[in-house]
């Protein structure tokens, strides 16, 4: 599961998840990759889930590349407990994801392959997305 090693505050707020993607939306590694449509928190293991779904298929060829990581924590206070008293213990770490954010790249397979392994890695996320294609990209490979 992913997480941070180490981060500066234990708790985070929760903030705000309007607008699109700042950063991170022009594929940098891979020749094909899934965009994000919406806007969501991504759980480490709902990125594993599709990490796994994603390189099953590609049954280890080629490359894929996980281009967002959790690294905002969400608290939870225990069941029956209750109001007030202070913010709850981290439970679990989220990745922010706004439109146009991109999620995975793939590179090394071809394109039919690339399409159904992100499409079942898609499968696996709260977010709608969308399968992309590099500008460089040349067919007859």
């Amino acid at each position: 599961m992913l997480q941070p090693k180490k981060t500066k505050f234990r708790k985070a707020q929760k903030g705000r998840m309007k607008g699109i993607s700042q950063r991170g939306h022009r594929l940098s590694n891979g020749m094909f990759g899934i965009k994000s449509l919406d806007s969501k928190f991504l759980t480490s293991r709902q990125i594993e889930a599709a990490r796994i779904a994603a390189t099953r298929y590609m049954k280890r060829e080629g490359q894929l590349w996980i281009k967002i990581f959790p690294d905002k924590p969400i608290t939870k206070k225990p069941l029956e407990v209750r109001m007030g008293k202070g913010k709850g213990a981290p439970e679990y770490f989220v990745a922010v994801v706004r439109p146009g954010r991109i999620l995975f790249e793939v590179a090394g397979v071809s394109q039919i392959i690339a399409k159904e392994a992100l499409r079942l890695a898609a499968q696996k996320l709260p977010v709608k997305t969308k399968f992309i294609i590099a500008n460089d990209y040349n067919k007859e490979i």
